[in-house]
C-alpha cells in the first residue's frame, strides 16, 4: 500500500464517516477503482483509520462527554443492538462487503429515503440529544443495525432513527457522532485482534502508514463535521440523498456494462 493510496483513503474516510453517504461504501468503491490489492494490511487499514475520526469527535465535543454518567448509559443502550447483530451475522456481513452491487443498491435506496426524510419528520420536539429516553436510545440503536449492510451508512441510519424519535436534525446528527465513538472503537479493536490472531504483524512502514492515515482522517473529519452540521441544519438532507442516488447509479451502470471492480 503506497503513501498516496493511504492519503486518498484517509481523506475519503474523514470526509464520509459522519456524513449520511456510507463511508464503508466509499472506501470499498475507491479502493476498487484504484485497484488496491486486498492484503491483510489493507483490510486492517480501512478499519483502523477510524481511530482518527473517533478522536475528531472527542476533540470537538469533549465537554459533552463529561456532563453525566447518564449520557454514557444511553450510548451503551444504543450500541447494544448493532453489537449483537454484528457478532451473530459477521460472516454474512463479510460476504456482503465483497459485493459492489450491494453497496450501490443500498446507496440508491438510502438516497431515496433522504430525499423525503425532512418532510416526513418535520415537527421535532427534542433539540438536545441528552434529553432522549433510554427507550428512544434503544430504538435509534435498532436503526443502526441497518448499517451492517454495506452502503447503507451508519450515520444515515442513526440520524434517520433519531428523527423518528422527534430529534431535530442537529440533535440527531450529533447523537450519531457520539454513538460512533464506542461502535468504531470496538470495531477497530476487534479488527486489530483478528489481524494478529491470524498470524499477521505490522512492520515499521505499516505502522507509519497507519499513523499518517489517522492524522489525516482526524483533520479532515473535523472539517467535515463542522461543515455538515451547518449544512444539514440550514438545508436538510436532500442534497445528500441526490448524491447517494447519483453515485449508486454510476456504480450500477458500470457493473451492468461489464466493468469489473476488485473489492477489498
Amino acid at each position: 500500500m503506497s503513501l498516496f493510496e493511504v492519503i486518498v483513503l484517509a481523506i475519503v474516510e474523514g470526509l464520509t464517516e459522519f456524513l449520511p453517504v456510507s463511508s464503508t461504501g466509499h472506501m470499498i468503491i475507491v479502493s476498487a477503482l484504484m485497484g488496491i490489492p486486498p492484503t491483510p494490511f489493507v483490510k486492517l487499514f480501512t478499519i483502523a483509520v477510524q481511530l482518527g475520526t473517533i478522536l475528531s469527535v472527542l476533540a470537538l465535543y469533549y465537554k459533552r462527554f463529561f456532563r453525566s454518567l447518564t449520557f454514557y448509559y444511553k450510548l451503551v443502550v444504543a450500541a447494544i443492538p448493532a453489537s449483537i447483530f454484528g457478532f451473530l451475522f459477521s460472516d454474512h456481513i463479510d460476504g456482503m462487503l465483497e459485493s459492489p452491487l450491494t453497496v450501490a443498491i443500498m446507496l440508491v435506496i438510502g438516497g431515496v429515503v433522504l430525499l423525503f426524510i425532512d418532510s416526513l419528520f418535520n415537527k421535532p420536539t427534542i433539540d438536545d440529544s441528552d434529553d432522549i429516553s433510554y427507550m428512544q436510545a434503544l430504538k435509534i440503536g435498532l436503526f443502526q443495525c441497518l448499517a451492517l449492510i454495506p452502503g447503507t451508512s451508519r450515520s444515515a441510519s442513526t440520524i434517520i432513527g433519531g428523527m423518528t424519535q422527534n430529534l431535530t436534525r442537529k440533535a440527531a446528527a450529533e447523537f450519531s457522532f457520539f454513538l460512533a465513538v464506542p461502535m468504531m472503537f470496538g470495531a477497530t479493536v476487534l479488527k486489530l485482534k483478528s489481524h494478529f490472531d491470524n498470524g499477521n504483524g505490522l512492520d515499521s512502514k505499516e505502522i507509519n502508514l497507519l499513523i499518517i492515515g489517522n492524522m489525516i482522517g482526524f483533520v479532515v473529519a473535523i472539517i467535515a463535521i463542522k461543515s455538515f452540521i451547518g449544512v444539514v441544519t440550514k438545508y436538510g438532507f436532500k442534497a445528500f440523498g441526490w448524491y447517494r442516488i447519483i453515485v449508486g447509479g454510476i456504480i450500477i451502470a458500470m457493473l451492468l456494462s461489464g466493468h469489473s471492480l476488485q473489492i477489498l
